[in-house]
């Protein structure tokens, strides 16, 4: 997963992309634990693109997309968003919710 700028988000939103944002915190160990569960994920589906954004740095996509709170996973199909999760669960949990992105 590579850190996203609001500009390349809003690239892959304008090119109807279909990908998913991880949106954390670096001070919060729910959302440490959640980029590891995340990144086992993806590298079972290595066709999924998956950014991240800080959100310390991200105040305007908070209020953009109400973002309750992190760690936050934005699913993304055709530049639309599908859907938010926050409860990141499990390892299965979420390469069950990816699979479908790939």
């Amino acid at each position: 997963m590579q850190e996203w700028t609001e500009q390349e988000l809003n690239t892959a939103i304008q090119w109807k992309r279909t990908f998913c944002l991880y949106l954390y915190t670096p001070m919060c160990g729910t959302c440490q634990v959640a980029s590891r569960m995340l990144s086992v994920s993806l590298e079972l589906l290595p066709d999924v693109t998956c950014g991240k954004m800080n959100m310390n740095f991200s105040k305007k996509l908070a209020m953009q997309y109400e973002i309750e709170s992190v760690p936050c996973l934005m699913i993304f199909k055709e530049g639309k968003l599908n859907r938010k999760i926050y409860a990141f669960q499990s390892v299965p949990y979420l390469y069950e919710v990816l699979k479908d992105l790939a």
